[in-house]
């Protein structure tokens, strides 16, 4: 136990606000993560497919392991409303404003495992994992007691809320585990009930702020997401155009989004986090789209450098500007949004040509109607494509 308290110490003396251990064996949840990959809800994200045998059990991935040690990273901002919420300005989830927190927990973790195998005399180096391995962080932290699964199928810690970075290491030392939370039938709630030790409890009851906020309807129950209608794989993971139908409801948001954690109860309790490194970048607080609408590949890159931004890469990134420019509307984005139409990336070029056709008071058409009659590749088809969807948008 003397382990375990002072494990837990230098957890925390390395920037960790939570940490617990596990017991090494078959996963929870696995079933229920099979069958919604079965379903197909992970959407081009093939890699989570390929991980089925590995996520089953961990030992699948690291045979020598006996103990998981979960670690939990907060990363709550409290920022102005107004500017989050002006369509003028894209909107960046809160998780990516400062550095990229995988380097951030992976280089602490490393130095936790360190610390440990110079006390227990291994060699041997443990397995770290931050949420791109074959784990299934979320089910190994409720396993370890330090949270819930909420609705919004984000891991809820009765005292953090859910603002938090899960990652761990697996270690062939089998150590003291923390008792996972209970969980009871409804009774008099709506929903189940987890009794944490030390008489705390948690449940999301009959709350369902986070399904009715999201605006395309990706939670589609209670802990069931169909990522191919979530904002952040449209923004982040899918590579390809974003389905046309769901383009308006992306609003201001250029990467990632928060929309279904900023209701949530239990995050009223969470406290700013305190890490260094996760402190809001200024660049990156609802910067102006028509700077963001203005950079090349190179400035895209200087001013999102170590930040989780850079997964979408530069194309992906404008493309996503582009769709919130159109929903913005203003005949200001007009002039950036037709140098796209013409010079960029087929991908960029198509959502600009479908955000000018959005602009308010027709500011798009004739840059639109310019590019049908002289240009002679797909940058023709993409006006004329997104002049007929203007059509159809001034009958409605």
């Amino acid at each position: 136990m003397e382990l375990q308290r002072s494990l837990k110490a230098q957890a925390r003396a390395l920037g960790f606000d939570v940490v617990a251990i596990a017991p090494v064996g078959p996963s929870p949840h696995w079933e229920a993560y099979q069958a919604w990959v079965q379903q197909g809800y992970e959407g081009e994200m093939a890699y989570l497919a390929r991980h089925l045998p590995l996520k089953r059990d961990p030992r699948a991935w690291f045979p020598q392991a006996r103990s998981l040690i979960l670690v939990g990273l907060n990363y709550a901002q409290h920022l102005d409303p107004a500017l989050l919420q002006d369509p003028s300005r894209g909107r960046i989830s809160i998780y990516a404003l400062g550095r990229d927190y995988h380097k951030i927990m992976r280089r602490a973790l490393i130095q936790l495992d360190q610390w440990l195998a110079a006390r227990t005399g291994r060699h041997s180096r443990g397995r770290v994992f931050v949420d791109s391995s074959p784990m299934l962080e979320r089910a190994w932290a409720e396993r370890a007691g330090i949270g819930f699964i909420g609705k919004n199928t984000c891991l809820i810690h009765p005292h953090r809320g859910s603002w938090l970075f899960l990652g761990g290491l697996l270690v062939p030392e089998a150590l003291p585990f923390d008792p996972p939370p209970e969980r009871h039938p409804p009774g008099p709630h709506p929903d189940w009930v987890w009794h944490f030790p030390q008489g705390v409890t948690g449940t999301c009851g009959a709350c369902t702020r986070c399904l009715q906020a999201c605006p395309t309807g990706a939670i589609i129950a209670p802990r069931q997401l169909d990522a191919r209608r979530c904002l952040s794989y449209l923004t982040i993971e899918l590579r390809g155009p974003i389905p046309e139908p769901l383009r308006p409801h992306l609003g201001n948001w250029v990467f990632g989004c928060d929309l279904c954690q900023d209701p949530c109860p239990w995050n009223r309790r969470a406290q700013p986090a305190s890490h260094p490194q996760l402190q809001p970048h200024p660049d990156r607080i609802a910067p102006p789209l028509l700077e963001l609408l203005a950079m090349d590949e190179e400035a895209f890159q200087k001013r999102f450098a170590g930040s989780p931004v850079m997964r979408a890469k530069w194309a992906g990134f404008l493309r996503n500007v582009c769709v919130a420019a159109g929903n913005w509307g203003d005949p200001l984005a007009a002039e950036a949004l037709t140098e796209h139409v013409w010079h960029s990336p087929p991908l960029v070029a198509e959502h600009a040509a479908w955000a000018l056709a959005r602009l308010r008071h027709q500011a798009g058409r004739k840059s639109l109607i310019r590019v049908a009659e002289q240009a002679q590749d797909f940058r023709r088809r993409l006006a004329e494509k997104a002049l007929l969807c203007k059509e159809d948008l001034d009958q409605d």
